[in-house]
């Protein structure tokens, strides 16, 4: 276990507040390479002197298995009177030190064997393989019907509702009435807004259209997908089918009675003698105060939902969603809801059977620390209990022939679980693969910020890498590609290298919202979307450095930190911005370098895919 100093700056109560980062996109988009836009901040000049007092502040630390770093903490690391705009977010990491330090040094000191028959594989509960709530138990649970062990292959849930009447929107005399169904990853995600793997939103009247709808779509971090919507239109015949089912059915639309393009329609079949057949034409399957019962299905290819016995609608699974991760159902709008039932649910969930995702093999342990410099070190940012993410990352394209023979160098980066079960086989799980790097704080999205310091101190002093990159460990990296984009700087140029945001501004209203305490300018500076970006080494020892004086400004989003830090550091040294979009952060495109949101099974894929093929191609590209 390779645990390094990240921590000497001070940190209220630990908060466990859903917050996340600012949504790069609010929607997939026409994705094109385009240039980057014009550098928004003045460039320094090249006579500039190099920043050398962090620039020789080098030395080379040692790691012992199990050992904690011998560097010292003073009183000034935790004094959050002295911290300028970050009071609670230093407040908060302190409390997380003094948590996780404890913790991951009571068990140390204990010692732990892990049995293969405790802990986290029988000591946890076995799901019900039925789940039914009352329309009183529903409410009294929020809304919500959670769904320990997800859903598998086969498994359904019926929701007997009645929607309701129009009322009038705010500040707008339209009556709409609608309401949202949504399959969430309640336990996806620690710290953050959970996923939602299936949104279904039937708009009975109120939509722009002034037609009923149905949206289907999936959201992540406030990135949606793009929607499918079903208006009222059967989907053509050469659309792709979901287990043979057609995406969008027919139904009665108020805009059939002999419009225009009907009458010719019609004309044309009669001039060309086509027969008629017999149809059956059904109206809009939800009515205002009338009675339904809608069935959710999970098959081989996607959802389906059926409504009193009639097929409305499939959705195809899409990238990143699985069916395991689907951990609640959720009803809200404009509907009350009589019973929710589901069934045919699996009995356990993959993440709390540690050993059926760890593949205890020697094939798969990291290479040994080299003894000279790397030219890419990758610091992947990850979650305890993240077991069957980081061994699909190992079986992927940790086996890069630039990561075997180390001139790519990678490492797990994973802060203390509050689960201790979990921990026990993080522990485990480190001694035996020798890739992961323990950040001894109690884990928080707010404070994620931290674990990226370390990314830069262990690429930058352990191992003396030239670039840098960090990426998340649903992210799968063509090491080649980020490699040779790194290469195309000039050598002696310190870079920053991404899918950039410019000119975004804070959120001040919502659940989302920034304080101008936390951040006071109006817009933030330009930062390189989470899920992948290069550094060069100057950078990451100057964040380090900086770190270590408590001259280090922190901000609960991560992304955002970075850009903060380059910006200053550019204020030093001319550095060059190099955007891409390339480094995907909303699932996979043509020639990426990077794909986020790959669940493990696609991880697999998209290697297997790489490994066949001279040009990388995504698995089920959205």
């Amino acid at each position: 276990v390779e645990i390094p100093f990240v921590f000497l700056t001070g940190f209220s109560s630990l908060s466990q507040e859903s917050l996340t980062r600012l949504p790069g996109l609010s929607r997939e988009v026409n994705v094109q390479e385009k240039d980057s836009p014009i550098r928004p901040l003045n460039w320094v000049s090249k006579s500039s002197p190099p920043p050398v007092q962090f620039l020789h502040h080098r030395r080379q630390l040692k790691y012992q298995g199990g050992f904690i770093s011998n560097l010292s903490f003073d009183a000034k690391t935790f004094d959050p009177t002295t911290k300028d705009r970050s009071l609670e977010l230093h407040k908060s990491a302190k409390v997380a030190w003094e948590l996780g330090r404890k913790l991951w040094e009571e068990l140390e000191s204990r010692n732990f064997v892990i049995d293969s028959t405790e802990n986290v594989n029988n000591g946890s509960e076995r799901c019900p393989h039925l789940v039914s709530l009352s329309a009183s138990e529903f409410l009294d649970h929020g809304n919500v019907m959670e769904l320990p062990c997800g859903l598998t292959l086969g498994s359904y849930v019926t929701v007997v509702g009645k929607p309701r009447g129009t009322h009038p929107r705010t500040k707008s005399k339209v009556a709409f009435s609608q309401f949202i169904m949504e399959l969430q990853g309640l336990r996806t995600v620690d710290g953050e807004e959970p996923p939602r793997i299936l949104h279904f939103n039937p708009r009975l009247k109120g939509d722009w259209n002034r037609k009923p709808v149905i949206e289907l779509n999936t959201c992540f971090r406030m990135q949606w997908g793009s929607a499918l919507l079903c208006e009222g239109w059967k989907s053509e015949a050469y659309d792709e089918t979901v287990d043979g089912e057609v995406k969008c059915e027919k139904w009665i639309r108020d805009d059939n009675n002999f419009s225009d393009e009907s009458k010719l329609t019609w004309w044309l079949q009669r001039l060309v003698g086509q027969k008629k057949s017999l149809t059956v034409n059904w109206p809009f399957p939800f009515a205002e105060n009338k009675l339904f019962v809608l069935t959710l299905s999970a098959g081989m290819e996607g959802y389906h939902v059926n409504v009193d016995g009639r097929h409305i609608t499939s959705f195809p699974y899409r990238t990143g969603y699985t069916l395991e991760d689907a951990t609640g159902l959720t009803l809200n709008g404009d509907i009350d809801v009589h019973a929710v039932f589901a069934s045919s649910l699996p009995t356990s969930h993959p993440s709390d059977a540690t050993q059926k995702n760890l593949e205890m093999s020697n094939q798969w342990k990291a290479p040994p620390l080299p003894g000279q410099p790397v030219d890419l070190f990758i610091g992947i940012l990850s979650a305890g209990n993240h077991f069957a993410e980081r061994m699909a990352i190992r079986k992927s394209w940790m086996q890069h022939n630039l990561v075997i023979s180390s001139i790519v160098h990678v490492r797990f980066f994973v802060a203390v679980h509050p689960r201790k079960e979990v921990n026990v086989e993080l522990k485990n799980e480190a001694e035996f693969f020798g890739d992961i790097v323990i950040v001894p704080y109690m884990d928080n999205y707010d404070l994620v910020v931290l674990k990226t310091v370390a990314i830069c101190e262990y690429g930058a002093r352990t191992v003396s890498a030239k670039f840098i990159m960090k990426c998340d460990d649903d992210t799968f990296v063509r090491v080649d590609a980020v490699m040779n984009e790194a290469k195309k700087v000039n050598g002696d140029r310190s870079f920053y290298i991404g899918n950039i945001n410019y000119y975004h501004k804070p959120l001040r209203f919502g659940k989302w919202a920034v304080t101008y305490e936390e951040w006071p300018e109006e817009k933030y500076p330009p930062n390189a979307n989470g899920p992948g970006y290069i550094l060069s080494s100057d950078i990451a020892l100057f964040i380090v450095f900086e770190f270590e004086r408590h001259n280090l400004r922190l901000f609960k989003m991560e992304d955002v930190s970075m850009g903060m830090w380059v910006e200053r550091f550019n204020r030093l040294k001319p550095v060059d911005y190099v955007h891409t979009i390339k480094f995907c952060q909303f699932g996979c495109i043509q020639d990426y370098y990077t794909a986020h949101y790959q669940s493990p099974r696609q991880m697999m894929c998209l290697w297997k895919k790489f490994q066949r093929q001279a040009k990388p191609q995504c698995c089920n590209l959205r």
